[in-house]
């Protein structure tokens, strides 16, 4: 450009504005399939009242769609891949405020004991299971983890601290969804044929059901009081997943196959000893249990986290390539299948041997 003369360079663009120009495509379009999905539940909820396939399901299951018939170019993919990571990392920090410590002490010690029995019990031999059919290391975890704590949520939570790629989570979450559903529907017919009472088919339900909402639709059927001790028992259960991702964060690094420099080993960083977003979800869960976190402001967070998590959910599915689940899938949903037993199985013999309900 000349002028007076000289020439003048143009100025370059901040960097921020650079990023987020690059960003924007992929991200809107991740929105758009949230704002669809949500919609979808929506309709699912006015039809049935209960979203037994939930926003975020719908959101990871129609990227894939989108993804099978066009494969994104460099325009989009930086913004989905932001979605998928980043957007996750506060979603799952943001998770945080809504965990109250004062729920185990509410929960009494002998079912909390039932509870983290169950969960470190069902993860190691979900593990195994899932090793035995020949699965990889992280997609065993994820599957150990959705399986034992929080289905969804706990893959979406522990997916980024071990590394996990988007058709090992994927995977996960299709599977998992799927059982998810027919636990809802299926469980309350274990009611006449076990002889269970309320108080005993809620526990049963707050340990083997995936999601709070889950938990709420398979206990309705049978009462207030089982709804109730089954909303109690699953919100206990999601607070292991705190404690699980800190314990994996920590064993991540023996299982990435990276060698690390034994001089910077040596140098305490909490910030890669645990991800910046554990360490958020721990300050978060700490304020809450302080009283520091108001009730007024919960709501919002809870969404928000809601909302973000959905979007992260649909990167995920514009990121799969659907042949490479085709390849594992059926030893997945043996996997999934077995662990899911092996889960009522336990459950079934804590609540008879200690008397829970």
């Amino acid at each position: 450009m000349l002028q007076d003369n000289r020439f003048v360079t143009p100025k370059p663009p901040h960097p921020i504005m650079e990023r987020l120009t690059a960003l924007a495509p992929g991200i809107a379009l991740c929105i758009a399939v949230t704002l669809a999905s949500i919609g979808l539940q929506h309709l699912e909820e006015g039809a049935v009242e209960h979203p037994y396939i939930e926003a975020l399901v719908i959101a990871i299951l129609l990227g894939m769609a989108i993804r099978t018939f066009w494969q994104p170019s460099a325009l989009w993919r930086s913004g989905i891949a932001f979605s998928a990571k980043q957007l996750l990392e506060v979603a799952v920090m943001l998770l945080g405020a809504s965990i109250s410590f004062a729920a185990i002490i509410a929960s009494g010690p002998l079912l909390l004991a039932a509870i983290v029995a169950t969960v470190i019990v069902t993860i190691a031999a979900s593990f195994m299971i899932s090793r035995m059919l020949g699965l990889a290391v992280r997609i065993s975890i994820l599957i150990a983890c959705g399986n034992s704590i929080c289905g969804n949520s706990a893959i979406a939570a522990v997916a980024p601290v071990i590394g996990a790629s988007s058709d090992d989570i994927a995977s996960s979450i299709s599977f998992t969804a799927i059982l998810g559903v027919l636990m809802v529907l299926g469980l309350p017919l274990l009611i006449p044929l076990l002889g269970l009472g309320a108080s005993q088919y809620g526990i049963l339900a707050g340990l083997t059901v995936y999601a709070v909402p889950q938990v709420l639709a398979a206990t309705v059927p049978a009462g207030l009081v089982a709804t109730q001790i089954g909303t109690l028992v699953k919100l206990v259960r999601v607070l292991m997943l705190g404690p699980v991702v800190v314990g994996l964060s920590l064993l991540a690094p023996r299982f990435s196959g990276t060698q690390s420099d034994p001089a910077k080993s040596r140098r305490f960083d909490p910030f890669k000893l645990v991800p910046w977003f554990i360490l958020g979800f721990l300050l978060l869960a700490a304020c809450r249990s302080l009283g520091l976190v108001l009730d007024v402001a919960l709501g919002p967070i809870t969404k928000i986290a809601g909302y973000l998590t959905v979007v992260s959910m649909a990167a995920l599915g514009l990121g799969v390539d659907v042949r490479v689940i085709g390849r594992v899938g059926s030893r997945v949903t043996a996997a999934v299948t077995l662990s899911l037993v092996l889960l009522l199985l336990i459950s079934l013999g804590l609540i008879h041997l200690l008397r829970l309900g």
